[in-house]
Protein backbone atom coordinates (compact mmCIF):
# COMPACT_ATOMS: atom_id res chain seq x y z
CA UNK A 1 0.00 0.00 0.00
CA UNK A 2 2.61 2.84 0.94
CA UNK A 3 4.74 1.60 -2.05
CA UNK A 4 1.75 2.34 -4.28
CA UNK A 5 1.47 5.86 -2.86
CA UNK A 6 4.56 6.90 -3.43
CA UNK A 7 5.11 5.24 -7.04
CA UNK A 8 1.05 7.56 -7.53
CA UNK A 9 3.02 10.60 -5.84
CA UNK A 10 6.14 10.04 -8.17
CA UNK A 11 3.69 9.34 -11.02
CA UNK A 12 1.70 13.01 -10.79
CA UNK A 13 5.07 14.77 -9.68
CA UNK A 14 6.46 13.42 -12.78
CA UNK A 15 3.39 14.59 -15.38
CA UNK A 16 3.29 17.83 -13.44
CA UNK A 17 7.14 18.47 -14.02
CA UNK A 18 6.13 17.60 -18.12
CA UNK A 19 3.12 19.89 -17.92
CA UNK A 20 5.14 22.84 -16.33
CA UNK A 21 7.84 22.38 -19.24
CA UNK A 22 5.15 22.51 -22.08
CA UNK A 23 3.90 25.64 -20.41
CA UNK A 24 7.00 27.29 -20.94
CA UNK A 25 7.61 26.05 -24.20
CA UNK A 26 4.58 27.86 -25.02
CA UNK A 27 4.79 30.95 -22.67
CA UNK A 28 8.53 31.84 -23.00
CA UNK A 29 9.65 34.81 -24.95
CA UNK A 30 12.81 33.20 -26.77
CA UNK A 31 14.61 29.84 -27.63
CA UNK A 32 16.98 30.15 -24.96
CA UNK A 33 14.38 30.26 -22.28
CA UNK A 34 12.16 27.74 -24.00
CA UNK A 35 15.10 25.09 -24.09
CA UNK A 36 15.97 25.78 -20.65
CA UNK A 37 12.18 25.14 -19.44
CA UNK A 38 11.85 22.07 -21.29
CA UNK A 39 15.16 20.81 -21.24
CA UNK A 40 15.10 20.99 -17.05
CA UNK A 41 11.17 19.76 -16.91
CA UNK A 42 11.06 16.89 -19.38
CA UNK A 43 14.65 15.40 -17.59
CA UNK A 44 13.29 15.62 -14.20
CA UNK A 45 9.70 14.77 -15.29
CA UNK A 46 11.03 11.18 -17.05
CA UNK A 47 12.94 10.60 -14.38
CA UNK A 48 10.27 10.21 -11.59
CA UNK A 49 7.79 9.04 -13.57
CA UNK A 50 10.12 5.94 -14.60
CA UNK A 51 11.53 5.86 -11.12
CA UNK A 52 7.36 5.64 -10.07
CA UNK A 53 7.43 2.38 -12.35
CA UNK A 54 10.00 1.04 -10.61
CA UNK A 55 8.74 1.63 -7.00
CA UNK A 56 5.05 0.49 -8.68
CA UNK A 57 6.79 -2.73 -10.20
CA UNK A 58 8.91 -3.98 -7.51
CA UNK A 59 12.31 -4.83 -7.78
CA UNK A 60 13.27 -6.99 -10.57
CA UNK A 61 14.92 -7.65 -13.50
CA UNK A 62 12.12 -4.68 -15.58
CA UNK A 63 12.94 -2.59 -12.86
CA UNK A 64 16.69 -2.81 -13.43
CA UNK A 65 16.21 -2.07 -17.10
CA UNK A 66 13.81 0.69 -16.55
CA UNK A 67 16.69 2.27 -13.80
CA UNK A 68 19.47 1.50 -16.87
CA UNK A 69 17.16 3.82 -19.09
CA UNK A 70 16.32 6.59 -16.28
CA UNK A 71 20.54 6.83 -15.77
CA UNK A 72 20.89 7.17 -19.97
CA UNK A 73 18.12 9.79 -19.79
CA UNK A 74 19.78 11.41 -17.12
CA UNK A 75 22.90 11.98 -18.96
CA UNK A 76 21.69 12.35 -22.62
CA UNK A 77 19.57 14.89 -21.99
CA UNK A 78 20.91 17.41 -20.25
CA UNK A 79 23.92 17.15 -22.62
CA UNK A 80 21.56 17.21 -26.14
CA UNK A 81 20.09 20.54 -24.40
CA UNK A 82 23.22 21.72 -23.99
CA UNK A 83 24.26 20.72 -27.37
CA UNK A 84 21.67 22.34 -29.08
CA UNK A 85 22.02 25.35 -27.03
CA UNK A 86 25.84 25.97 -28.09
CA UNK A 87 24.26 24.86 -32.32
CA UNK A 88 22.23 28.17 -31.72
CA UNK A 89 25.05 30.41 -30.32
CA UNK A 90 27.31 29.53 -32.79
CA UNK A 91 24.45 29.74 -35.86
CA UNK A 92 23.75 33.23 -34.52
CA UNK A 93 20.47 32.89 -32.70
CA UNK A 94 19.80 36.07 -30.48
CA UNK A 95 18.67 36.00 -26.91
CA UNK A 96 15.68 37.84 -26.12
CA UNK A 97 16.16 40.88 -24.38
CA UNK A 98 13.80 43.43 -22.68
CA UNK A 99 14.38 45.81 -25.73
CA UNK A 100 13.58 43.10 -28.16
CA UNK A 101 10.17 42.44 -29.76
CA UNK A 102 8.10 39.46 -28.26
CA UNK A 103 8.96 35.92 -29.69
CA UNK A 104 12.81 37.18 -30.34
CA UNK A 105 12.91 37.97 -33.57
CA UNK A 106 14.39 41.59 -34.56
CA UNK A 107 11.79 43.43 -36.58
CA UNK A 108 13.60 45.10 -39.77
CA UNK A 109 11.04 47.81 -40.61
Amino acid sequence: MIFEILAVILVALGIFLFASGTLGLIRLPDFYCRMHATGKCDTLGALLVLLGLVVYNGFNLVSLKIIFIVVFIFVANPTATHAIGRAALVSGVKPWTKDSPPGGESSSR
